[in-house]
Formats: C-alpha cells, sequence, structure tokens
C-alpha cells in the first residue's frame, strides 16, 4: 500500500492559486488513470484536471470556493486500492454533500409540516397584541407563519417565543394560507459564487470602481445595412449560417480604429503606461452558463467579413461550450457586446479592462424618422458605448462614434480601404 500525493500543477499565466469549483469524486472511489478528477478555475477559464494514476481516494483538499495555492496538496490517492486506508488524514465533504456548489445550490426547507396558520380577524389582519407585533417586527419573523394558541387562534407571547426559537433551531414555521388561499413563500436559496462567474464578478465590480466610464450613446439608421445584410445572405449556400450584424460592426470598428487608434489601447497600470495596438483583436463579450466571457478575434483588421463572421461564431461558441483555450480569451483590445434580441433602447456596458473602450448594439427597430424633410419608416438602432475617460476625452469618444455611425449608415464604406 503506497499513498501517492497529487499537487495543483501550474496552469499557467503567472497562477500562483486557483479555486476548486467541483470535485468529480469523493473519498472511496476507485479511479481509473486520466479520469477527471476535479474542476479547477484560473481567471480565464475552468480546467478539468485528470488523474495521473488510478488509486482511491482518500483525501481531498479543500470545498467548492477555496484557493488552493500551487504545488500544494490537492487529493490524495492510496495506490493499492484493494487494502484498507489506515492513516488518511480527515477527508473534506465530497461535492455532493456540500452546501452548495457552482451547479446544485443549497436549499433550505421552507416548512416544517407542524405549525398552522395563525386565525385571521374578519379584515384579514393576524390577531396578535402591539407588543407581539413590535416584538415579531424586531426578530423579523412573520406573524402570518406563527401558530397562534390564544382564543379563535390569537398569538400569545409564548407562541411568538417559540417561533424565534424554532428559527434560531433551525425550523422555519409552515408557510401559512393567504387570503386567496395560495401559499405564503418563506424559502431561501443559497447560490456560492464559484469560478468564471465569480472572476467576472470581481472583474465588473474593480473595472466600474476603478474606471470612470464615459458613456456616449447615438442612433444609428440601420435601413441600408440591413438592406446589405438581407442580400448577402440570400447568396449564401443552403444550410449556412447568416450573417448578424457583429461582424459588420467589427469590420467598421477596424476601420475607425485607423481614424482614432487610441481607442485601441489597454492600459498597464503597474507602469502606468498606455499601450496602442497596431493590431486589432476584438473581445466579443458571449453570456455563457459559466458567466460572461469575453472570447477574443485576433487580428480582425486582416480578415474579410466572411472570415470575421466565421471567427466570431467560433469562439464564440467555444466559450459556451466551455472548450476555449486561453489564449482564446485573452489579449482584446477593444470589446464589442450586443444583448440581441434583448437589446432594448440603451444599454451603458462595463469596460473590459484594462481596454479603454466598449461598444455595444441595442435592438434594431423600424420607427418614423424625418428624411429629406418627410416622413419615412427607417430602421433604427443605437450604439451604447463607454470609454475610459482618464485616456479618452468626451469629444474624442464622440467623434469615435460619430465615424462608427457613418460607416454603418453608409455601409460600402466599410469595405473601402483608405
Amino acid at each position: 500500500m503506497s499513498r501517492h500525493v497529487v499537487k495543483l500543477p501550474d496552469l499557467g499565466e503567472g497562477t500562483v492559486s486557483s479555486e476548486v469549483v467541483a470535485w468529480k469524486v469523493k473519498v472511496g472511489d476507485v479511479i481509473d488513470e486520466d479520469q477527471p478528477v476535479v474542476e479547477m478555475s484560473t481567471d480565464k477559464a475552468v480546467v478539468e484536471l485528470p488523474s495521473p494514476v488510478a488509486g482511491k481516494v482518500v483525501s481531498l483538499a479543500g470545498e467548492p470556493g477555496d484557493q488552493i495555492a500551487v504545488g500544494s496538496e490537492l487529493y490524495v490517492l492510496e495506490t493499492d486500492a484493494s487494502a484498507a486506508v489506515e492513516s488518511a488524514p480527515v477527508a473534506a465533504p465530497a461535492a455532493s454533500e456540500k452546501t452548495a456548489s457552482a451547479s446544485t445550490p443549497a436549499k433550505t426547507p421552507a416548512a416544517n409540516g407542524a405549525a398552522q396558520p395563525a386565525a385571521k380577524a374578519s379584515g384579514g389582519r393576524v390577531m396578535a397584541s402591539p407588543a407581539t407585533r413590535a416584538r415579531a417586527k424586531l426578530a423579523g419573523i412573520d406573524l402570518a407563519t406563527v401558530s397562534g394558541s390564544g382564543r379563535d387562534g390569537r398569538i400569545q407571547r409564548q407562541d411568538l417565543e417559540a417561533a424565534i426559537n424554532d428559527r434560531q433551531a433551525g425550523k422555519t414555521p409552515a408557510p401559512a394560507s393567504a387570503p386567496s388561499g395560495r401559499q405564503v413563500r418563506t424559502g431561501t436559496e443559497e447560490i456560492r459564487i464559484l469560478g468564471v462567474r465569480r472572476v467576472s464578478a470581481q472583474r465588473v465590480a474593480d473595472s466600474k470602481r476603478n474606471i470612470p466610464h464615459f458613456a456616449y450613446v447615438e442612433e444609428v439608421d440601420m435601413t441600408e445595412l440591413e438592406r446589405l445584410r438581407k442580400y448577402l445572405n440570400s447568396q449564401l449556400p443552403k444550410g449556412s449560417p447568416s450573417y448578424t450584424y457583429l461582424p459588420f460592426l467589427a469590420m467598421a470598428l477596424v476601420r475607425v480604429v485607423e481614424q482614432f487608434p487610441k481607442v485601441n489601447s489597454r492600459y498597464d497600470s503597474e507602469r502606468n503606461v498606455l499601450v496602442r495596438h497596431d493590431g486589432v483583436h476584438i473581445g466579443v463579450a458571449t453570456q455563457t452558463n459559466d458567466g460572461l466571457k469575453v472570447p477574443v478575434v485576433k487580428h480582425a483588421e486582416s480578415l474579410s467579413l466572411k472570415e470575421i463572421a466565421a471567427e466570431i461564431r467560433r469562439v464564440t461558441n467555444a466559450a459556451r461550450e466551455g472548450t476555449a483555450s486561453r489564449n482564446e480569451l485573452q489579449g482584446s483590445t477593444i470589446t464589442i457586446t450586443s444583448l440581441g434580441k434583448l437589446g432594448g433602447i440603451v444599454s451603458t456596458p462595463i469596460i473590459n479592462a484594462p481596454e479603454v473602450a466598449i461598444v455595444g448594439i441595442n435592438k434594431a427597430v423600424e420607427r418614423p424618422v424625418i428624411v429629406n424633410g418627410e416622413v419615412a419608416v427607417r430602421l433604427m438602432m443605437n450604439l451604447s458605448s463607454s470609454f475610459d475617460h482618464r485616456f479618452i476625452d468626451g469629444y474624442d469618444a464622440a467623434e469615435t462614434i460619430q465615424a462608427l455611425k457613418e460607416k454603418l449608415e453608409q455601409p460600402a464604406t466599410i469595405f473601402i480601404q483608405e
């Protein structure tokens, strides 16, 4: 019998620690070589780590949400799986026994089934003295969930105290019926914020806290671009994915960056240097089951419309499926975002630090507008953008978006190399 200690490897990008997202095994399991054991989260992605050897799991280090230092013990295997475990350390709870995990939130029971709804006065008000009501309010107890032992179900002081004691002991009174006859809902659900979602939450909070956002919104007449988009889609082979607005926006943004290169920058806060990039690496904000990810279309300036559209589909699908590499999730110099059909009228996108600009598209809708002195129905859409006001002045931001508006309203200019 021998013990094999598996330590957390270096997951790259200068990682010094990683977060446990979910264990795939529990103590006592006999596992094979290369069998997935644990999901660990880096700043960019969730990485599934396989076992280097076969054996029996005798201990796991940490619960979902815990940080493990690189080089520290991650789990221990008994390589002779048939032998009994004699000196294994106390095992951490298995993933299925935890209070909560990324995919299985813990739920607090809503009722113990014993209490009966309190009696109501003729006006539907629970019968209790003012002192009892004040005590219940202070304790955060809903009197509608307390069973009254007084005359006609009146709630007495001892009834309230019993309810308070039950709650402190972990018991929750049964929900009472409302006047409508429907059940009062008193349950709660705890969801631990883990993995990519935790990292994403921290990043957007840091971005909003540290970057003075300057928001700028402009409406764009998308009528001509929509006509071009429909025509190009009609020319695609049957079954081919259709063009969305995103590749046109990305290609127009490449052209605009040539006029306003400062918006295609990243701020190095440690050196206090704004790094302006020649290459345009466009981040595409993508909603996934793990939270918001920003896969990157590298060197968009070298791609055709068809190639940009294909690359956007490829990297966003990889992000949603959890197969995107770390390289595909880093290095963007400017980000675009879209809420698709839920685009609304206006949004205030948060900058994807350390970038200095982000551009979002909202929903396109037909509206009556004045064209050459006459009312006409046009397809209108708002561009919602945010800029880092430390480096991009309001005038420069407005000029950038106005140039982008011009490209989108005159889509032929998107394809002209000046």
